[in-house]
């Protein structure tokens, strides 16, 4: 039966045209995007955990500016206690020139002053984002010689956390304002053996020869002066030897954020990405069927039109 109030044909090419058009904008989108899941609607689940992937992701980045800043850090610090070393080097060598007899140990001394003064300066200046861990005040609240480098993150049953690597500087302050306490190159020494001692009676930054003479009580300061030299050279190795492990540490580290961040960038790729060849195939396919669909459309539309000649 025809009926001018219930084309089934059209009704029908309508329908299948509806969802070309649907399946049409749905691929252009995907083109123009290149994502298969572009919202929660495309696919629920791969968009969550695609979304907290990428959050991840950008906390990746962040983590790999931490590390650079930390890396910057232990630089700076590993290159005044090098130079340090070197300046300590130089007073320990007129120690041991003024050792011999007969000598102008006032004219050594100025030399040792001025290498002194060389000692602070190069503390005071190894700071860096306003950290120095070499010339430090440790009566200042909230002072911890244990600094922290941001180093990755995790996310442990959906619980996220910052991890941290964690560098012990006190075995490398060179100078501390703190009067209860000091560091290597202004603690006191025993006079004998130039080890550390509360009861100490020389410092490397204080001590000074310009008033010993060649008696034999002059001569064992002046040789406890040299072996608190040597003893400073040797804690301050240590302390370089921690920075450096630190530093090859975070380069590590480094090294593992930014393969991370690939690793979880290609995992949200693999879930949300879409295939443009196969999409741009689909694309050419579905411009066809729409054009058919318009057309079969058309048709069932002028089968109603037949029944306009039964009037005339």
């Amino acid at each position: 039966m025809s009926s001018i109030n219930t084309n089934v044909a059209a009704m029908t090419a309508l329908r299948s045209l509806t969802a070309t058009n649907m399946a049409l904008t749905e691929t252009q989108n995907r083109v123009s995007t290149g994502l298969r899941v572009g919202s929660a609607a495309d696919n629920a689940a791969y968009w969550s955990i695609a979304t907290t992937m990428r959050s991840d992701s950008s906390a990746l980045s962040t983590v790999q500016d931490a590390l650079g800043l930390g890396a910057a850090t232990v630089d700076v610090a590993y290159t005044a206690v090098d130079a340090a070393i070197k300046t300590v080097t130089a007073i320990k060598d007129k120690l041991t020139a003024a050792a011999q007899p007969g000598l102008d140990r006032a004219k050594i001394q100025t030399e040792i002053t001025e290498l002194q003064a060389s000692l602070s300066g190069t503390s005071s200046a190894a700071s860096f984002q306003g950290q120095n861990w070499l010339s430090v005040d440790s009566s200042v609240a909230g002072y911890n010689a244990t600094k922290g480098v941001v180093s990755s993150i995790s996310r442990s049953g959906g619980t996220f956390s910052v991890q941290t690597i964690s560098i012990d500087t006190s075995t490398m302050v060179l100078f501390d304002a703190n009067a209860a306490a000091a560091g290597i190159l202004d603690t006191t020494r025993d006079a004998v053996t130039g080890q550390v001692n509360a009861a100490g009676t020389f410092s490397i930054a204080n001590l000074d020869i310009s008033a010993l003479t060649d008696s034999t009580a002059d001569l064992a300061i002046l040789d406890g002066f040299t072996k608190g030299a040597d003893a400073a050279i040797s804690e301050m190795t240590a302390g370089a030897t921690t920075l450096g492990a630190a530093k090859s540490r975070i380069d590590i580290q480094t090294s593992f954020v930014s393969s991370l961040k690939d690793a979880i960038d290609s995992g949200v790729g693999q879930l949300v990405d879409a295939d443009l060849n196969e999409e741009s195939t689909k694309l050419q396919a579905l411009q066809v069927k729409q054009q058919l669909g318009i057309q079969a459309l058309s048709i069932a539309n002028a089968s109603s039109q037949s029944i306009l000649r039964l009037f005339q």
